[in-house]
């Protein structure tokens, strides 16, 4: 199916479940219950009933009262603490001990979405929703054009991470909805920060030279393009955009898939049960009864009628009620503006962007398409290849693996507030779909989804993680809202699998309600996921069929000072026995060594590290001698092997 479809923003999405009354189709059949602990769980927002897998939970921790009933967003981490975004503002935890995290900093500063990231002592902070105010205010601004507005990056001195300071902002066009920070290896004065903005482009009255045109209107438009801030390290207030690179050139728009069997059906049994249905840019929204009430009461006000709303205001909204919506939410079309002939135009931004400096690349999620980008010169990004795929509606988030080989890109499909990890929704919709990188090239190879059916009562999709540094293997953690937690193996780009999980129960068994895990990351040790509703959740690897105790106990040698959710680090393993012993064990395995052979070798790495001095030195060297020249894994092990006895 090539019916275009526009995601609709998280805030719609969000906004409209705060009002949900509609009762969607019942939980999934007898015999799906019996077939995953994960499908069927009991509803509660604290107390909800959970199912885990190949994991251990640590901790959760509910978010801090200033911060409850407000969607929490993204993580960055810096030494021992994580940072929280939250549409009311940051939350700073101290995760020194990670089974017992504290709340170090509350500080309220209401903007969507509040996503973060951290370079040394500074604290990148996206604003991109009407209502942020440039002083932190909590009175949200309701004015069309106001000087007061915030709509772009916040950035703090967090010298003294306890006492976050407010030095500095830039404001963009089109705010920034989330945003990437690229230290560039040759230039040690700067730090640069993608910007990418899907709001409606901001009036010129306010910030002056802001334009939502189209191209031919005027070469200067805030479409189709990203924004680089480049902010001097010495002194952040002078922190300003240095280029608006149009990465989007020629890009026409892709096909899409329509609506799936589970759509349909809900759609019919609600407009079958007399409930209001909304088409916008595509796709179909069931509108809770809590918003067509206000609506209705607002048409009759409108009217200066008296009294209830009457069947005629009932019959004129539901003619009008998806242009309604879109005025009401501030939603743009701006791309159906101005096209009489030929193919439409493609994104006019990304959503997120993936920068991996080491290797010089940037993986650009971008509504239709997903970019790779060659970030070697930070100021002027250029795409080298895009591709686009008609079961991806969103192209979310980006990830490559350890050695740049491969890149995951993931689908946000609903826009992250729609069930659509129901029985009846197709497994390569809402999900990953992974590449290979051939000269720069991208070449799919397979999907993964969350195999695990949700209920209609879970908003469920592909949404953020991040690699497990496994060695050897491509690991990776992710959010599925809630879906819950899903860990999986993609060392095979055509044969992905599950190894873990974490989910919960629906907050609500009978409505829909706004929750499940945002995003989830691996960092030193632990594995910390923030949770829209229910505040922050800790959790670390334990032993299975398919991760043994040394290639954990491997990954946790790997210590990072921070952790952006948009910028990658390479990770390089220090020389231990559990990294040896790791490699072993994936020999073992794989089958590349024979069962004597795998003894043989655990044995001598046993005896090794039993010895001291020159007697160790010397039992590893001869262990390396005897595995050169195997293939490839047993030549990674031979390295290891020599580099303890070093």
């Amino acid at each position: 199916m090539n019916d275009p479809i526009r995601p609709i923003t998280l805030a719609l999405a969000t906004a409209l479940i705060a009002f949900t009354c509609w009762e969607p189709a019942a939980a999934q059949d007898a015999d799906e219950v019996d077939a995953d602990p994960r499908i069927g769980l009991g509803a509660g927002l604290f107390d909800a009933e959970e199912a885990i897998w190949n994991l251990r939970k640590l901790k959760s921790v509910p978010p801090p009262e200033a911060f409850v009933g407000s969607t929490n967003s993204d993580l960055a981490f810096i030494d021992n603490y994580a940072i929280q975004g939250n549409y009311n503002g940051i939350q700073i935890w101290d995760i020194t001990d990670p089974a017992d995290p504290q709340i170090s900093v509350e500080y309220v500063c209401p903007a969507s979405q509040s996503d973060v990231s951290v370079y040394e002592n500074l604290l990148f902070v996206s604003g991109e929703g009407m209502g942020g105010r440039l002083d932190c205010g909590t009175e949200p601004i309701r004015e069309r054009v106001s000087h007061e507005r915030l709509r772009g990056i916040r950035i703090f001195d967090i010298t003294d991470i306890h006492n976050p300071n407010y030095v500095a902002n830039v404001q963009t066009c089109r705010g920034s909805h989330t945003h990437s920070v690229l230290k560039d290896p040759d230039d040690d004065e700067n730090v640069y920060v993608y910007v990418s903005g899907s709001a409606p482009v901001r009036p010129a009255e306010e910030v002056p030279g802001c334009s939502g045109l189209s191209p031919d209107e005027d070469p200067n438009t805030a479409l189709f393009r990203i924004e680089v801030i480049k902010v001097p390290l010495a002194d952040p207030t002078q922190a300003q955009i240095v280029s608006s690179p149009r990465i989007f050139e020629d890009l026409v728009e892709p096909p899409r898939h329509g609506p799936s069997v589970a759509d349909i059906e809900e759609r019919e049994a609600a407009i079958a049960a007399g409930a209001f249905v909304a088409d916008i840019f595509g796709q179909t929204w069931i509108v809770p009864d809590g918003l067509v009430r206000q609506m209705l009461n607002q048409m009759v006000e409108a009217r200066e009628g008296e009294g209830p709303p009457t069947a005629a205001d009932s019959s004129k909204l539901r003619e009008s009620i998806s242009i309604m919506l879109v005025e009401r939410f501030g939603l743009s079309n701006e791309e159906d503006e101005g096209e009489e002939d030929g193919p439409r135009p493609g994104p006019t931004q990304c959503h997120d962007i993936t920068l991996y400096p080491e290797i010089g690349l940037a993986g650009g999620a971008c509504e239709g398409y997903g970019l790779l980008l060659d970030i070697e010169d930070p100021v002027n990004p250029k795409r080298i290849d895009a591709v686009a795929d008609s079961n991806f509606s969103y192209w979310h988030s980006a990830t490559f693996n350890n050695d740049g080989s491969q890149i995951l890109f993931t689908d946000e499909w609903g826009g992250g507030g729609g069930p659509k990890c129901r029985k009846n929704d197709p497994m390569e919709w809402g999900a990953n779909a992974i590449f290979t990188l051939e000269d720069k090239k991208m070449q799919f190879k397979s999907y993964y989804k969350l195999p695990a059916a949700q209920s209609s009562q879970e908003n469920c999709v592909a949404h953020n993680g991040s690699l497990i540094p496994i060695p050897g293997r491509d690991i990776f953690v992710q959010a599925w809202y809630q879906g819950g937690i899903s860990i999986s193996d993609w060392t095979d780009p055509e044969n992905p699998f599950e190894i873990a999980y974490h989910d919960r129960g629906p907050v609500s068994a009978e409505n829909m309600r706004m929750a499940g895990s945002w995003s989830v990351y691996w960092y030193n040790g632990a594995i910390y996921s923030s949770e829209i509703a229910r505040g922050l959740d800790v959790f670390e690897l334990t032993p299975s069929d398919y991760l043994t105790e040394n290639e954990i106990a491997a990954a946790n040698s790997v210590v990072l000072d921070h952790l952006n959710a948009q910028g990658q680090p390479t990770f390089h393993w220090p020389a231990t026995f559990s990294l040896a012993r790791a490699y072993v064990d994936q020999l073992e395995r794989s089958g590349d060594l024979l069962t004597d052979e795998i003894a043989a070798v655990r044995q001598a790495l046993d005896a090794a590290e039993a010895a001291e001095g020159a007697d160790r030195s010397s039992a590893l060297t001869e262990l390396a001698t005897s595995l050169d020249a195997g293939a490839k894994k047993v030549q990674l092990l031979a390295d290891v092997v020599r580099d303890l006895g070093m």
